[in-house]
């Protein structure tokens, strides 16, 4: 597998929205690039007659029954709520616009 850049650490790190500094790209770029080899590793051993499993035992779902039950309106919903717009929550914008 290919090794992973730093300019595709800084890329993936933009992306999460987390502030990395020269020294931790230059650190996690290696460490990236062992981490995808470890599971490129596993997933080569795999055979096409083992099944996907997500737990080792199977589960049972324990959930009880959905019971309809009376909800709150939209007014009551939103009459706590620090700003309103179109009867939905207004929140600050986090994501730039993209061209």
């Amino acid at each position: 597998m290919p090794d992973i850049t730093r300019d595709e650490v800084a890329h993936l790190a933009a992306l999460s929205r987390i502030d990395l500094s020269d020294a931790e790209l230059d650190h996690m770029a290696p460490q990236l690039s062992v981490i995808l080899d470890a599971v490129a590793s596993i997933t080569g051993v795999v055979g096409d007659d083992v099944p996907a499993t997500s737990h080792p035992l199977p589960l049972t779902n324990v959930f009880r029954e959905d019971v309809v039950t009376p909800g709150l309106t939209a007014e009551q919903a939103l009459s706590g709520a620090p700003e309103v717009e179109e009867q939905r929550f207004a929140v600050p914008r986090i994501l730039e616009e993209e061209a």
